[in-house]
């Protein structure tokens, strides 16, 4: 507790309660009833028979019976001084004794519940995380316990609630994203039939890369699972504005168009349909963007990454990848499209 409340960004730290159940404690002097003949046995029937109850007979009402049971009255059972004149019967028609003479009896704190996990005791401590990244508040909690907290032989941290699920969530979208983008690089070099013009698509990956991150940091928020997801969504809407441009390129140059004319041409007149995918996207998500109720903590950070990354992904879709488009495909001239008596193509 004393090392995490000194960092940054803790809020609502508390731990688990361990202490204040009121237990009643018997401790047996062996000693005293092995001189009298008795077993810790006999001491431990007559607490059972006083606190718990014990049955010692049945009542019968028609079909039905019923336990006869005896214990201590209520207000004997949670007194000290009555559990202490308890009789104890001695073997052997010894004495009779009263329980203080044979055990001490004590009231004592004790721990309210026993917390277990996977066959193991654990104590919980929560805490909230304001201000700052999740990933980033546990790194430098785990650094800082390191340094002061020395843990006995036997104890041992574990981190979880949702710093354990973001890095459960990371490590699979460490898989899947370059999976992903690979499998989209193979079936975008077989659609245009240019393992180039495929590396030129997916170069709008970074350029709306830019732009989310950009949003992240103007709005102050931090790297998360659904940031993440965002800019997934996000790489799907950037290769398909490249798409439509490169294509369409690649359509006019096939039908004899030189290369300064079809880059000029296919940016006006796919501009459109480039413009008005993203903004359909943007205005899609700006209810998201502004949402408070619950689940905003999972729609701002997605919808702030998509838009961010589809304005500067859009701008530099047109600006950027025509010139880029123009050194990459110099060397590749494609077929041209027969041309008929007139002069004209034959499309």
């Amino acid at each position: 507790m004393r090392a995490l409340s000194g960092i940054k960004g803790v809020a609502d730290l508390t731990i688990e309660r361990q202490e204040g159940q009121s237990y009643v404690n018997v401790d047996i002097k062996r000693d005293s009833i092995s001189r009298y003949g008795l077993n810790v046995s006999d001491i431990h029937d007559v607490m059972e028979i006083a606190l718990g109850g014990k049955p010692a007979g049945s009542v019968y009402e028609g079909d039905r019976s019923f336990d006869v049971t005896i214990r201590l009255p209520d207000n004997e059972r949670n007194s000290i001084s009555a559990l202490n004149r308890l009789i104890i019967t001695t073997p052997a028609d010894g004495p009779r004794l009263p329980l203080s003479a044979l055990a001490d009896v004590r009231r004592q704190d004790g721990p309210v519940q026993v917390g277990r996990e996977s066959g193991r005791r654990r104590i919980l401590i929560e805490s909230n995380v304001q201000g700052r990244d999740l990933g980033g508040f546990v790194a430098e909690a785990q650094k800082r316990i390191r340094k002061e907290i020395f843990l006995p032989p036997g104890y041992y941290l574990t981190w979880g609630g949702q710093f354990e699920n973001q890095e459960r969530a990371m490590r699979k979208l460490a898989l899947i994203v370059p999976a992903a983008i690979l499998l989209i690089f193979v079936l975008l070099a077989v659609t245009l039939d240019s393992p180039k013009q495929a590396v030129l698509v997916l170069l709008n990956l970074p350029l709306s890369l830019v732009g989310g991150i950009l949003g992240l940091f103007l709005t102050g928020t931090y790297l998360s699972v659904p940031a993440a997801v965002g800019f997934i969504a996000l790489f799907g809407v950037a290769v398909l504005n490249g798409v439509v441009l490169v294509t369409y390129i690649n359509q006019l140059r096939s039908r004899g168009t030189d290369m300064d004319t079809a880059i000029r041409t296919g940016c006006e007149r796919r501009m459109r349909p480039v413009l008005m995918t993203a903004v359909i996207t943007v205005c899609s998500l700006v209810p998201m963007l502004f949402a408070s109720g619950p689940g905003s903590e999972v729609q701002r950070p997605l919808a702030i990454v998509v838009i961010g990354g589809l304005i500067t992904s859009t701008m530099l879709t047109l600006i950027l990848l025509p010139a880029l488009y123009a050194g990459m495909s110099s060397a590749e001239q494609p077929e041209k499209q027969p041309i008929g008596r007139t002069g004209e193509s034959l499309l």
